[in-house]
């Protein structure tokens, strides 16, 4: 999940950094291997989660499938399709994909659904916390879109992609076209 930098393409972070405030679509890229499941709470129960593991190659296969069908073939539809067939959606970088994926088709309603599914299963999880946060921008709710980059400065700090990426949309005039 934190590895978003050493996905990138060397010298795209120094470009994009250098076309501030600008986004480029290296801020929302996430990364293409979900995270690990928050740690479990102490009050010793059992996980609901059904019993195929983020771990599997198989659905590892099938994430990563669908990683490349909405970042590399801009397919949002059937990114959504590929995601749903994991039945997964109770895990945060799957729901969080999701709700990018409907945002991006301009589903607002779904978007939010999917990114609040996302927070359900990890309210630490940084890439929920930017999408959503320019989910709020694009709904023109700047000041929850401030609440979500404070959200990320304490998760993740404010060197982080994902801060600066929120930041530099907050930076945009009321109104102005996000490109990311």
């Amino acid at each position: 999940m934190r590895r978003l930098s050493m996905l990138l393409v060397p010298g795209l972070v120094s470009m994009a950094l250098a076309a501030a405030p600008v986004l480029t679509s290296a801020y929302a890229a996430g990364s293409d291997e979900p995270s690990s499941p928050p740690k479990s709470d102490s009050s010793g129960k059992k996980s609901k989660k059904k019993s195929s593991s983020v771990s599997d190659p198989k659905f590892l296969a099938a994430y990563r499938t669908a990683y490349t069908t909405i970042y590399d073939r801009h397919d949002y539809t059937s990114a959504i399709d590929q995601l749903k067939s994991l039945e997964r959606d109770d895990v945060a970088d799957v729901a969080n994909l999701i709700g990018y994926s409907y945002r991006k088709l301009g589903d607002y309603q779904q978007s939010k659904t999917y990114y609040e599914l996302a927070l359900k299963d990890d309210p630490n999880h940084v890439r929920t916390w930017q999408y959503y946060g320019l989910w709020q921008l694009e709904q023109g709710n700047r000041e929850q879109a401030q609440y979500h980059l404070n959200k990320i400065a304490s998760l993740a700090g404010t060197d982080s992609a994902e801060y600066r990426s929120l930041a530099a949309a907050l930076d945009k005039p009321t109104g102005a076209t996000l490109v990311y």
